[in-house]
């Protein structure tokens, strides 16, 4: 037994150990190096060669690299690491580059003077005097100067330049002066990286000493008027572009803190998501006639012919409406939400018995753990004062989250549940004290996980490409969804048993949802699959679809739809004029940030501009109403936007307490309603934090000063472990 418990103990300090020498970042040099002492971050050794050197991630990188002048270069790297390495140097300096390029282009911005405002005499006067001034750099003498104190500004004495490195103690001083703003006013932290707050600074430091704040009444009346004016206008740019390339009316319904039952309507377009209006519906009935009214008087204020397609989710009354707006406008297509629709696909094969008794096991690991405050202080202690159970928007989100943790975690777990700590405490030898170390030490569980992720995770990405701002996405739902199966199937190793199940989920949510003659004819437009498959046209119902698209976008016009049919189309599929150069089918190759599918056709389709302004159109559209949700949640107060990740515990119930899972049961599975479950207001009150207090006694409080939530930074790893659940 003595010799168990020092190897126990060995284990647990030699994972310790090796924890403590790994920095807590994604940097790539952290592949290549490691800490030589937990307590001299700045000492640092090649795992390659073994040489010691001091410095961080840049010098390991420029070691690596063999990049002369800071440090001797690696005997043992190879050229793909210092290929490697030389492109995270060479990325890292272009975000600095463009950072200060962007800080140095908003300070320019600010004008706080105008010349043409100065067309008095006096105003002359005052140009000229400041066109001869010249610039007064601080000097050593300066260190000696007055002090920057706000209490004894004068109007007289204007406020220099700080640039210089004398003058890091009155920038250091003029921090401390925004620091007590901020935490007396409870400002989020986050607040100073936004523009305005650097434009702001910049305009201050124009203007000089004794600036005074705006009064209460200012900020509430005129300035809040001239600020929404100035709004109108920059959104002009958006008004050109809806009516060159169309644009998608965004409806939702749902109810605010007040408990008041609101609607509301934004207009998408490729420039983005525009707030129109909002209205509050808690006395009328949410029939599907009632919203196809506030959705036509929508559509007539920003123009019928401007007006491509409604997105909405998948309720009831909100089919019914698409059904009243096909009678009276033909023309324009009501189309499901996709991020909706992917959410719906991924909650019903979470449904399927092989997924739900993983995750059931999973929630019973995760609500032992949080019951007990021993538990719960050991699990952070082991994790670095991490959670396990990520809070998401949804109830999958927390459970796809939850696991994803677990997953990444499970060295750290593992290592809780086999430590003398363990063993000495009083949970271990509970009947779900011992059910939970039986969790972590099973290899069929984590197999399980494994299979999870692999099936989940090629969705979540369909479901953060459809529910981000970043780019129209019509023109990749499709191309994207096949792609997701594919790779669900690679996942399973292709074991038709475990496939088929999930196929026939995913088939069946997109039938009639996300296969319309837009979603297919959009596909078929991109030519980032086109170019890689010419068999495009050959699938099923594309070419169909592509037929009802020219009849909708070109009506009662014979001629040009013949043209687009039997001539334009044949150039863009064969690749010819301009389509065919190395430079357009260089442009689509890659799936990049920067690639454009709208801006492609701009630069190549000129030889056939009836498909041309067509496939713009298309290719414009968003796919999702999760926009319109936002824009509304701004008003909410709401920080948080990311698709998955939520700030609270609202979700997550299931995986913090015991039973809460079954009085949230929705209806999930195929053929079921389309109706997400979500608890009620009135059951808010009964919700768990992660930092609620009965956690924790007062005797262990301090052990959990620094505990934070994980980011959700982490993109979802492509494989999570080659072993196979079923065979």
């Amino acid at each position: 037994m003595a010799g168990s418990s020092a190897n126990s103990n060995m284990n647990q300090a030699g994972t310790s150990e090796t924890q403590a020498l790994k920095r807590n970042s994604k940097d790539v040099a952290w592949e290549y190096g490691m800490l030589c002492n937990p307590s001299n971050p700045d000492k640092v050794k090649c795992k390659l060669c073994g040489k010691l050197f001091s410095g961080g991630a840049f010098r390991i990188k420029e070691h690596i690299a063999k990049i002369p002048g800071n440090v001797s270069a690696c005997p043992l790297s190879t050229k793909d690491d210092q290929e490697k390495c030389k492109n995270a140097i060479d990325e890292a300096k272009k975000k600095k580059k463009s950072k200060r390029s962007s800080d140095a282009d908003l300070r320019n911005s600010v004008k706080i003077c105008d010349v043409g405002d100065e067309d008095d005499e006096a105003g002359a006067e005052l140009e000229e005097l400041r066109s001869k001034k010249i610039p007064r750099t601080l000097g050593p003498m300066d260190k000696f100067a007055s002090d920057i104190n706000p209490r004894l500004s004068s109007v007289e004495t204007r406020q220099q330049n700080i640039s210089d490195a004398l003058c890091k103690d009155r920038l250091h001083k003029v921090h401390q002066y925004i620091g007590r703003w901020v935490f007396a006013s409870g400002v989020p932290f986050h607040a100073t990286a936004n523009d305005e707050f650097k434009l702001m600074l910049e305009a201050v430091g124009q203007f000089g000493s004794g600036v005074t704040p705006p009064s209460q009444y200012l900020l509430r009346e005129p300035l809040l008027k001239e600020e929404v004016e100035r709004v109108k206008g920059l959104l002009k740019a958006q008004e050109e572009e809806r009516k060159e390339n169309g644009c998608s009316v965004l409806t939702d319904a749902w109810s605010d803190r007040k408990r008041r039952s609101i609607m509301n309507l934004c207009i998408n377009c490729r420039g983005g998501t525009m707030f129109l209006s909002s209205k509050d519906c808690s006395e009328e009935a949410h029939t599907g006639e009632f919203i196809y009214e506030y959705v036509k008087g929508c559509i007539e204020d920003v123009g019928v012919e401007n007006v491509v397609q409604v997105v909405t989710d998948n309720a009831p009354n909100n089919m019914a409406a698409a059904r009243f707006l096909k009678e009276k406008m033909p023309d324009i297509v009501w189309t499901s939400c996709a991020a909706h629709t992917v959410n719906l696909m991924l909650e019903s094969i979470a449904k399927l018995q092989s997924f739900k008794t993983i995750i059931k096991r999973a929630k019973g690991f995760t609500i032992f753990v949080y019951a007990h405050h021993k538990t719960l202080a050991m699990m952070r202690k082991f994790t670095d004062n991490k959670d396990i159970v990520r809070p998401g928007v949804t109830r999958f989100a927390s459970c796809f989250l939850t696991l994803q943790s677990l997953m990444e975690k499970t060295d750290q777990l593992q290592s809780m549940f086999v430590s003398a700590e363990w063993k000495q405490c009083k949970w271990a030898k509970h009947p779900k004290g011992v059910e939970a170390f039986k969790t972590m030490t099973s290899m069929q569980f984590w197999n399980g996980v494994t299979m999870c992720l692999k099936v989940f995770g090629p969705l979540v990405k369909v479901l953060r490409l459809v529910d981000g701002d970043k780019k129209p996405t019509m023109g990749y739902l499709h191309g994207e969804l096949l792609q997701a199966k594919k790779d669900i199937c690679a996942g399973l190793n292709n074991v038709q048993r475990n496939i088929q199940p999930i196929m026939t989920i995913i088939d069946q949510r997109i039938e009639g949802r996300l296969d319309s003659p837009l979603h297919l004819t959009g596909y078929f437009l991109n030519p980032y699959y086109l170019y890689k498959d010419q068999t495009i046209p050959l699938h099923n119902n594309v070419l169909t679809s592509f037929f009802k698209c020219v009849n909708a976008f070109i009506p009662d016009d014979l001629s040009k739809q013949c043209n687009v049919i039997n001539s334009e189309i044949n150039k863009y599929k064969n690749k010819e004029d301009n389509f065919g150069t190395p430079w357009a089918v260089k442009g689509c190759e890659e799936f990049k940030d920067d690639y454009d599918p709208v801006e492609w056709w701009n630069t190549y389709g000129t030889s056939v501009p009836n498909l041309q302004r067509m496939a713009k159109r298309i290719l414009s559209l968003t796919t999702s109403s999760s926009g319109c949700e936002r824009a509304w949640s701004s008003f909410e107060g709401e920080k948080n936007i990311d698709i998955l990740l939520a700030d609270d515990a609202t979700h997550a119930q299931e995986w913090l307490v015991e039973g809460d899972d079954a009085e949230h049961e929705s209806a999930m599975g195929v053929g079921a309603g389309d109706t997400e479950g979500a608890a009620d207001d009135d059951d808010m009150a009964d919700i768990r934090e992660l930092r609620d207090e009965d956690f924790i006694s007062d005797a262990e409080e301090e052990d959990f000063a620094g505990t934070n939530l994980e980011s959700d930074e982490d993109q979802v790893p492509n494989m999570y472990g080659e072993e196979e659940y079923d065979n």
